[in-house]
């Protein structure tokens, strides 16, 4: 049982927070302004159909990897105050490894992180060490592997950090410096400075 005072960020707040800290801060600070974006609405449907044919799919796109399949697994710890769901996770006797599907081009950054911070959660729940993870590109149909480093550990434990900093204070981050990234960005109307 969590205690009503931890404050649990979802593992999308910390892929946002990645993308552009500044969603972090309107998501936490701002609650209520949140548009929905045609592009996040198509998000959600792909990952409904995606599931759909996930079962169907062979474990062989995992390389090497073959085993139990679980879909859809809800992960927590107030360790790190992170909360989510894992789209996939293969489970073998000697290896679990969490899955991510996409709707992207290609495999940035901030997937790698909450790839990361998917093998963190599952190593607490389940008391082992993640040695690496996939994300799954559902435009190209095309797995990534992902190895779990520890800089990218590091990473993860960096940005709940600043994320957290962010809160208390309730001070704007400084915008992303990817200014392309804006040009898509749902809270583009809040920013005038970019």
């Amino acid at each position: 049982m969590l205690d009503a005072d931890v404050l649990l960020f979802t593992i999308t707040d910390l892929k946002q927070y990645a993308y552009c800290a500044r969603i972090l801060y309107y998501q936490a600070c701002l609650p209520d302004v949140r548009p929905m974006t045609y592009k996040m609405q198509a998000g959600v449907d792909a990952h409904e159909r995606e599931r759909k044919r996930a079962e169907r799919r062979s474990p062989g796109m995992y390389g090497d990897l073959d085993g139990e399949r679980r879909f859809d697994v809800p992960v927590q710890s107030a360790a790190l105050g992170l909360t989510g769901q894992i789209d996939e996770v293969v489970i073998t006797p000697t290896e679990l490894a969490p899955v991510d599907y996409k709707l992207a081009q290609r495999v940035g950054d901030h997937f790698k992180l909450q790839l990361a911070a998917y093998a963190l959660l599952l190593e607490e729940t389940f008391r082992t060490t993640v040695r690496r993870g996939f994300i799954y590109l559902m435009t190209s149909r095309k797995t990534h592997e992902v190895k779990i480093t520890p800089k990218l550990r590091q990473q993860v434990q960096q940005a709940l950090a600043e994320m957290h900093a962010i809160v208390e204070r309730e001070q704007m981050p400084a915008p992303t410096d990817w200014r392309q990234r804006c040009a898509d960005c749902e809270f583009r109307r809040f920013c005038n400075d970019v």
